[in-house]
């Protein structure tokens, strides 16, 4: 199957300094293991963006694509590199002429990879519709590559599926859903497409999906905009999907999902 297949790895939504560190370990152990490694990185710095060292370091640590999602602009500083960053991703379907690209096609040992990363319309931003700008993007793709990999970031579980299944019609090779921060047990191939609801998130076990408990709590108490806050504790998480496929026909030959759970590990890094 090696020689035939390209083994894929996918990081759900990176939380924080917990989610940087726990994959930046969880890669030094395991990144010989994969031809190619995604990541959505929309909430690694301090959970709202992405500054420009943390995208370096990503790099650093092996992930190859970064994907994103609503809060990509968090950070006033992606405006400032977006446009020269090659491994970042915004999502396709915000209007013509907002910075950065919303697909690119990557190459690893000979094999180019198209990966494209779209925003759902469901109880989020108003974006331009996603159906037939990533029917397009796909058939441009295909014109390259047969591999297309989709990180679909959206909030409805009915939005994701349908669309995951109408993605499936066209060829792509996985269906990656984000942004809800929960792993859900719904891996299948559908269509020759790998596929999962939500890849979940990597990044501090204790606390609401990445953040701080007692900030939360306010938040659903009083209704006001308290200052969210990333979670501490012991423990730490990492959510990813794992898939293999053809190199010849983009087809998905199996698909896994990886939750790990441990200690929390060390914090060496000063910047939140």
């Amino acid at each position: 199957m090696e020689n035939n297949s390209i083994k894929i790895l996918f990081f759900g939504d990176i939380v924080g300094k917990p989610g940087r560190f726990a994959v930046r370990d969880f890669l030094e152990k395991h990144r010989s293991q994969y031809d190619f490694v995604i990541a959505n990185v929309e909430n690694a710095s301090h959970g709202f963006g992405l500054t420009e060292k943390n995208y370096n370091d990503f790099i650093t640590y092996g992930i190859d694509a970064m994907t994103s999602g609503n809060h990509i602009w968090d950070k006033k500083e992606i405006s400032n590199y977006i446009d020269n960053a090659q491994n970042l991703l915004r999502p396709l379907n915000y209007p013509q002429g907002t910075k950065g690209q919303g697909c690119r096609i990557f190459e690893t040992n000979g094999i180019k990879i198209g990966v494209i990363n779209v925003l759902g319309r469901v109880f989020m931003n108003i974006v331009d519709s996603q159906w037939k700008l990533v029917k397009d993007e796909i058939e441009h793709i295909k014109k390259v590559t047969p591999i297309v990999i989709i990180d679909f970031h959206a909030e409805a579980t009915a939005e994701k599926i349908c669309f995951a299944k109408y993605c499936s019609e066209f060829g792509v090779s996985a269906f990656f859903g984000t942004h809800t921060h929960v792993q859900t047990a719904d891996e299948s191939i559908l269509n020759g497409m790998a596929y999962i609801t939500d890849a979940g998130f990597c990044g501090a076990k204790d606390g609401v999906i990445g953040m701080d408990y007692d900030t939360s709590l306010q938040r659903f108490l009083t209704g006001l905009p308290e200052r969210y806050e990333i979670a501490k504790g012991d423990m730490i998480q990492i959510n990813a999907v794992e898939v293999n496929i053809d190199k010849l026909t983009g087809k998905a030959l199996d698909v896994k999902r990886i939750f790990v759970s441990r200690s929390n590990i060390k914090e060496d890094e000063n910047e939140n």
